[in-house]
């Protein structure tokens, strides 16, 4: 737990993000888990994800912009990415964090940046899945969410619920009532007690309970976790439950346990890797760092044979 917060402090450290950005052996080990800084780089991770098998979902890594001209930049990246998402046929679907749309600016702004982008979405028949942030958005997400799914009418958006809140058992719940699509995740930024369950042991019964729910009366949840016990656990559950594999999808990220990503897809299971792709990886990359210490092991072997 020390090196996990540690990690996540380093995340939000700027002198030590200068650093890190400004190595070349730094950048070749965030190419493990980001596909590079251009679209282009994205589309091509892609193409060879799907050949593989498996699904994918981009997207592109920023948040916490603080210029309206910049999260307008951000909207006109997504219908880009869009639009050659269509061109190359791609099974692909795009993520999106609220705060990189300008949430932190102006709430209204992000609404109506948020609409542009599903109206593209839309327009391509396409799927938008709305990030979850730290705790401090989880409550304005969900408003959010809830506003364009509901009362605008867009259905081609969905949302990511977190394990570790304590306040996830009623959003699921929620979430199942509206039939909602959800990714079901642990959670990856650092929380205080009174809103996050302190213990993995927790966080893990926690997702597993969420989980059920999901596949018994989810509309088509992605199961987002690289834990091969809970994995397993979900294997079990939808063999005795009847529950069709057609019903529910594994996500895991890109770079993460390629060889259970291959196992999955070999075994039949729908499989959608989350592929991130921009300049702005470095806190994205920490975070992947904080939540398996494998990861942490895979970067200190680089920096000693770099």
């Amino acid at each position: 737990m020390l090196l996990r917060n540690s990690l996540l402090w380093l995340a939000g450290n700027r002198a030590v993000q200068q650093m890190v950005m400004g190595s070349a052996v730094s950048r070749a080990v965030a190419r493990r888990f980001v596909a590079g800084e251009t679209i282009g780089d994205a589309l091509a991770a892609a193409e060879t994800i799907n050949r593989d098998g498996a699904a994918v979902s981009l997207d592109y890594l920023g948040e916490n912009v603080v210029a309206a001209d910049e999260a307008r930049a951000v909207v006109g990246t997504y219908g880009s990415m869009l639009r050659a998402i269509a061109a190359r046929h791609l099974n692909c679907n795009v993520s999106l964090k609220l705060t990189a749309l300008g949430l932190d600016i102006d709430r209204e702004l992000c609404i109506a940046n948020l609409r542009h982008v599903l109206e593209t979405a839309r327009e391509y028949g396409n799927f938008i899945r709305i990030d979850m942030e730290g705790s401090d958005y989880t409550a304005v997400t969900l408003e959010i969410f809830e506003h364009v799914y509901c009362t605008l009418g867009y259905d081609n958006v969905g949302i990511v619920l977190q394990s570790y809140l304590y306040r996830s058992a009623a959003d699921v719940g929620r979430a199942i009532g509206l039939r909602a699509r959800v990714r079901l995740c642990k959670g990856a930024y650092k929380e205080p007690p009174e809103v996050a369950f302190p213990d993995k042991s927790e966080v893990d019964r926690s997702y597993v309970s969420l989980a059920r729910a999901l596949l018994r009366h989810g509309n088509y949840p992605g199961l987002a976790t690289h834990d091969e016990r809970i994995i397993e656990w979900a294997k079990r559950f939808v063999r005795e439950e009847g529950i069709d594999s057609s019903r529910y999808e594994f996500q895991m990220l890109y770079g993460v346990r390629r060889d259970l990503q291959r196992r999955l897809v070999a075994d039949g299971y729908n499989l959608r890797l989350y592929v991130p792709y921009g300049e702005a990886w470095y806190p994205y990359l920490m975070r992947r760092l904080a939540e398996r210490p494998a990861n942490l092991l895979f970067v200190l072997r680089a920096l000693r044979h770099g």
